[in-house]
């Protein structure tokens, strides 16, 4: 547990990467959605940068809270766009970029960070501290919400990507399982294997970052 004064910090230096991390994620969703033939999204106002729209109340708000609380794995979700891969002009194929078009804003939105951290560390202002912590937290997220939406279950990005790539018989089975997929990853957090599944990722990410930068 933190005490309330790191409580704070720790909200003032991850608030906005959070905010910026969902609502990109969810943009770029209905940007591919739109992109390949669904409008859904862009007449609902989903396709937008404007935090508000994406923002849920329990998964954007409150569970990341509480484990920044906990000081563990931070976890939570936007509101998910809206798609109808049947108005997708190939609904198999380009589902799977709709799908992986959150995870890849995630992916740039780590290299971003990472420029920022870099100007920081060579930056000698008032600002160079904040901008650090902020970026580090930055690059961690998005690390974090990329690696998370591309595990492999339903109805994560992960899971809509294997999905699209099954044999149809397959895909249509696999699609069964999407009403226990978030039981199933809420008892892997909640048992902290979560963590365990994710910490490879996170080290090759890293590495990749050190090999580049």
């Amino acid at each position: 547990m933190v005490d309330f004064n790191q409580l704070v910090q720790q909200i003032a230096i991850y608030a906005l990467p959070v905010l910026f991390a969902i609502t990109l994620h969810e943009a770029a969703h209905a940007y591919a959605a739109r992109r390949f033939g669904d409008n859904t999204a862009y007449m609902l106002g989903r396709m937008t940068l404007n935090p508000l729209k994406h923002i849920d109340p329990v998964g954007t708000v409150l569970l990341p809270l509480l484990s920044l609380m906990m000081g563990g794995f931070i976890f939570g979700w936007a509101k998910p766009v809206p798609v109808n891969f049947s108005a997708l002009r190939k609904p198999r194929q380009h589902s799977r970029w709709v799908a992986a078009a959150g995870p890849l804003a995630n992916f740039a939105m780590v290299f971003l960070w990472v420029g920022l951290l870099k100007l920081a560390l060579y930056s000698h202002t008032a600002y160079s501290e904040p901008l650090l912590l902020m970026s580090k937290a930055g690059i961690a997220i998005n690390i974090s919400l990329m690696l998370l939406n591309l595990l492999p279950i339903l109805p994560l990005d992960g899971g809509r990507i294997v999905e699209s790539l099954l044999p149809p018989g397959w895909a249509w089975r696999y699609a069964q399982t999407e009403r226990y997929g978030m039981w199933v990853l809420l008892l892997l957090l909640a048992t902290g294997k979560l963590g365990i599944i994710l910490q490879p990722f996170y080290g090759l990410m890293y590495d990749l970052i050190r090999m580049f930068f």
